[in-house]
């Protein structure tokens, strides 16, 4: 697999590169549907459960003092998307 990448890096990033322009051209030209999406009530639903869990997992595995810290960058996180 290394040796894959190894041979295939210049490919790769070259898709990368690609694939990220498309993606900026795309939200260019529909900006307004993708901001709007984003503060929908089912983006609400589908960001909380996946901040919860990334939340509940990061306090599992981080010492008990960082709690407050990653209860704060969910926070910072969901005023990003939905609507609540």
């Amino acid at each position: 697999m290394k040796e894959f990448f190894e041979q295939n890096a210049d490919k790769v990033g070259d898709a990368a590169d690609d694939a990220l322009t498309k993606a900026k051209k795309f939200y260019e030209e529909n900006k307004d549907k993708v901001d709007e999406a984003l503060k929908s009530e089912q983006a609400e639903g589908v960001s909380d459960n996946v901040l919860d869990t990334l939340a509940g997992l990061a306090k599992k595995i981080l010492p008990e003092d960082h709690a407050a810290k990653v209860d704060e960058v969910r926070g910072n996180l969901d005023k990003a998307v939905g609507h609540e």
